[in-house]
């Protein structure tokens, strides 16, 4: 194809080599940079009204785009039962819930928010969850009274 097929070729590799640099050095249009939309101090979008950092062992809650409470600290699932990360919704609330599953455990302030029972509630912090969002007696208050059904939850 003689020196006409490699010129193209070359002409293309820089073509998208010089794409490629724009793009790191400005951004793609259309997704988001550090920071943006996301409350000062969490890895959470200003429309949340829970926030979980997983790896940070911390959660808050947020009012309009504020923190109210937080950051605190928090217990999480295990390996095989990690707590689910992503956005999800709070389903319902019970104050005095019990697991049917671990021999009828308590789980005070249960909030439910994600598939297979995961809540955030009352618990041991020391030790990992089977799944479940574990605090200290107060923030669990705090949550259960905070959230309502419907309310957004990320988990990060």
């Amino acid at each position: 194809m003689g020196a006409h097929s490699k010129s193209v070729s070359f002409r293309t590799r820089l073509a998208v080599a010089l794409a490629v640099a724009g793009l790191a050095t400005f951004g793609v249009v259309g997704t988001a940079t550090a920071g943006e939309g996301t409350v000062d101090g969490t890895p959470c979008s200003e429309s949340t009204r829970a926030c979980v950092d997983i790896d940070g062992k911390q959660a808050w809650l947020i009012d309009d785009g504020e923190v109210v409470r937080g950051p605190v600290q928090i217990s999480t699932g295990g390996e095989g039962r990690e707590t689910p990360r992503g956005v999800f919704s709070v389903e319902w609330k019970n104050k005095d819930h019990r697991s049917a599953e671990f021999n009828n455990a308590p789980m005070p302030f249960a909030v439910f928010f994600a598939a297979g029972g995961v809540a955030f509630h009352e618990g041991n912090l020391h030790t990992q969850s089977a799944g479940c969002v574990r605090m200290a007696y107060e923030d669990a208050e705090a949550w259960f009274e905070f959230l309502e059904p419907g309310d957004r939850v990320e988990v990060r």
